[in-house]
């Protein structure tokens, strides 16, 4: 059955990539974002479906979009914590978590960002989101740039 499983993903995956193979602006755009370390062939072809097809002006528009904002949980006086918007298409958010952890380990431009949460005291699911939303504004400089990852710019 596993085996069964595996070739009905594989036989959906191909069609996916020959169709951004054939065009010459997805295919841009994929390596673009694939040049993210964190971000693969699989969460870049969710990426353009999902979420940047749709125009927007800022990298924070496109973060409130895909719902990996903070919200603040106040009530009169009260100060609480900040949860995460969870607004928007919830395929991004799960295609963004996986990625999220790894470019924590790998991505230099998200580890200075880590280590200060981690020194501030914050969970360990806070500082995964503050990578999802790290990594969509990552993906909306490159896209919109239209240059490769570069992690002594990013780090600017």
């Amino acid at each position: 059955m596993l085996q069964h499983l595996e070739t009905q993903i594989a036989s959906v995956r191909q069609p996916i990539r020959q169709h951004i193979d054939q065009h010459p602006g997805l295919r841009a755009q994929r390596d673009l974002l694939t040049s993210i370390p964190g971000i693969g062939e699989a969460t870049a072809a969710l990426l353009l479906a999902e979420l940047f097809h749709k125009r927007f002006t800022s990298a924070r528009q496109a973060a409130a979009f895909a719902g990996v904002v903070p919200r603040p949980h106040d009530s009169g006086q009260h100060q609480g914590r900040r949860v995460m918007c969870k607004v928007g298409p919830a395929r991004v958010r799960n295609a963004l978590y996986f990625p999220a952890i790894a470019a924590l380990r790998f991505n230099p431009s998200l580890q200075p960002l880590a280590h200060r949460l981690r020194e501030a005291g914050k969970s360990p699911m806070l500082i995964i989101g503050a990578a999802m939303r790290k990594l969509i504004h990552l993906a909306f400089g490159v896209l919109n740039s239209g240059n490769a990852y570069d992690a002594k710019l990013a780090k600017a």
